[in-house]
């Protein structure tokens, strides 16, 4: 807030700046345009009623052959267009009005040299002008008129330093003051800010804000806090639930796999036996998506590359076609169980329903990915959003008779972005899936 308002005084500033300086030039034209048309229609007139004729060689107003400024002097056609309005308003119509700026030096020699009898024009003056205008207009019929006057911009210097200045003094009124009102309101926000990223990342203990600053922000500090307790305490409560319920779920599931070994017949037995076994997965998939919001695993730093290899070992070991492209040490700080359960999750899809999997670990200076491809069928284009959804099944895609309610790409999904990543999937050039996890370095 403090910069925007910083930068409205400088706009503002600006803006001031150049209207004042524009309304500078343009008084400063006509104050240096009038008397020079007021002289030249005077000398005009005296001249036109016999009084005083305009001489070549003295005099304020000259006459000339032709236009005798030199070409290599810079112009100032601002100041021509000008005269030639003060020069209307006299009542004068004149040709060609050619100007140029040159140094005072030698002004003042020059016409003393022509007046030896009378003292130089400018000695008696504290400072000379910074530069001479010459400026000749061609009066049609009786050849050209030639003068000089005195040129600077001592005013517009002085006038930028005012303006410079009085900018300091509105920064300092001002912004000042500003600024420390926005860092009274900002510092608070910003403890605010940092609690609820905290807040929302999972594992962290709630330490309620420090209540300070304005009645309005105290009183935002405040309800954030009682928000803070409210949801710790619904949350420690759902634990407490999701305990209970594992508890009493996996009790009779014990009890059944023990009487399970009492039936004589091996194919009904083995049956049974997967049945509990993939209520038991079913059950751990369920209560692991509830739990996501509040993991007891702390974030540790491991060796990603290390842990993808481990996952993909395991599935060699039981026999899985998993291939993976070994990779450098990649020392990054995350929830290793958590992800090791994500990337199984992908390659237990890939094996399912591609017969085997190609993982890649790939390292970017901002980003990791790790891709699991199989040469399955793949998913629609339509539908690679909707597998994330829990307990969705593509039956178009995916057999029932493989197993699973549609939880895997979910709890995928909830691990990855706890941690700060995205997954995505895109189906590969000559058939079959590739599931990306993207996790920020």
């Amino acid at each position: 807030m403090a910069v925007l308002i910083a930068l409205a005084l400088f706009v503002a500033q600006a803006v001031n700046f150049g209207l004042a300086l524009r309304d500078r030039a343009q008084f400063r034209l006509a104050q240096a345009a009038r008397p020079v048309a007021i002289r030249i229609a005077d000398a005009v007139e005296r001249e036109a009623q016999g009084l005083r004729p305009i001489l070549r060689d003295r005099g304020r107003v000259r006459r000339a052959d032709s236009d005798a400024i030199p070409a290599d002097l810079p112009r100032l056609p601002a100041f021509a267009d000008e005269l030639r309005d003060q020069l209307r308003e006299q009542g004068m119509e004149v040709g060609r009005i050619d100007t140029g700026v040159r140094p005072w030096a030698g002004i003042d020699d020059a016409w003393q040299a022509r007046n030896p009898m009378r003292p130089g024009r400018y000695r008696r003056h504290v400072e000379r002008p910074e530069a001479a205008l010459l400026v000749a207009i061609e009066q049609p019929g009786h050849g050209w008129l030639a003068l000089t006057v005195a040129w600077g911009d001592n005013g517009g210097i002085r006038l930028f330093w005012r303006l410079f200045a009085q900018t300091l003094i509105l920064y300092a009124v001002v912004l000042l003051p500003v600024l420390w009102i926005a860092r009274r309101i900002s510092r608070p926000l910003r403890a605010l800010t940092a609690a609820a990223e905290r807040f929302g990342r999972s594992g962290e203990g709630v330490v309620p804000v420090p209540v300070r600053g304005p009645a309005d922000i105290t009183g935002l500090v405040q309800s954030f806090n009682q928000l803070q307790t409210r949801v710790t305490a619904m949350l420690d409560e759902k634990d407490r639930m999701l305990g209970a319920i594992g508890h009493d779920l996996r009790t009779p599931l014990a009890a059944l796999r023990v009487r399970v070994e009492s039936v004589d017949d091996d194919t009904d037995r083995a049956r049974m036996s997967d049945t509990i076994a993939e209520m038991n997965r079913t059950l751990d998939d369920i209560l692991s998506l509830a739990r996501m919001g509040r993991p007891s695993e702390p974030v540790t730093e491991v060796d990603l590359a290390a842990l993808v290899d481990a996952v993909v070992e395991d599935f060699r070991d039981l026999g899985q076609d998993v291939s993976f492209d070994e990779a450098e040490r990649l020392r990054m700080r995350l929830r290793p169980s958590l992800i090791r359960r994500a990337i199984r999750n992908l390659i237990e899809n890939a094996v399912k329903y591609g017969g085997g999997a190609e993982v890649r670990l790939i390292a970017e200076p901002q980003r990791v990915a790790i891709e699991v491809g199989d040469r399955g069928p793949g998913i629609p284009e339509s539908r690679l959003g909707d597998v994330f959804a829990p307990f969705t099944r593509l039956e178009s895609s995916r057999n029932r008779d493989t197993g699973g309610i549609g939880l895997g790409l979910a709890l995928a999904q909830t691990i990855v972005r706890e941690a700060g990543g995205e997954i995505r999937l895109t189906n590969r050039a000559g058939g079959g899936l590739c599931a990306t996890i993207e996790l920020p370095r």
